[in-house]
């Protein structure tokens, strides 16, 4: 079991699965959608009311944010004004840059600032009322999750079994977030 935010390759890291957030690219591999997962943009309670919580994105900009992004921290962060409507960049100003999840949520739990995660990687905090969840609305189209795994002819028993098991598992994970 390997964690990584990285797209590994996964015949040449000699991985059996993976579970991939996000659009999937054309590729050799085989997909199964087993959900979707929110963007979300969560701050605590107690910054939120010394801050006043922003009805909408453009307030964001004079908040302090907790930068979280895999590979580079974003200057800002778009957001959808209506659906189907075009989106608009709000840029931020990071307090802090971490380059985990954990680290993003556990800085907003403690007030450092405003920070947008992926939903599973705040829904613990969220359930206990240590962040909340803001400017919903705004959010994007939810990203598409997959299980995926190499086409290599006919699936290995072990695979199979393991696909529909994990399945059925994040399918009903995946809807109760």
């Amino acid at each position: 079991l390997t964690f990584s935010d990285k797209n590994l390759h996964l015949v040449d890291e000699h991985v059996d699965m993976a579970v991939r957030i996000g659009e999937l690219r054309d590729s050799s591999m085989v997909a199964s959608r087993v959900g979707s997962m929110r963007t979300v943009v969560c701050a605590s309670p107690k910054l939120l009311t010394e801050r006043r919580e922003p009805k909408s994105p453009g307030p964001l900009a004079d908040m302090p944010c907790v930068s979280f992004e895999a590979f580079a921290p974003a200057s800002s962060w778009s957001f959808r004004t209506k659906p189907g409507k075009r989106t608009i960049e709000i840029p931020i100003r990071p307090r802090l840059i971490v380059t985990t999840a954990e680290a993003a949520a556990a800085a907003a739990i403690h007030g450092v600032g405003v920070t947008r995660l992926l939903h599973y990687q705040c829904a613990g905090a969220v359930r206990d009322g240590q962040l909340r969840i803001i400017l919903s609305k705004y959010e994007h189209e939810p990203l598409p999750v997959h299980l995926l795994h190499a086409s290599r002819g006919a699936l290995p028993s072990k695979m199979r079994v393991f696909l529909d098991f994990a399945s059925v598992r994040l399918r009903a994970r995946l809807k109760s977030l």
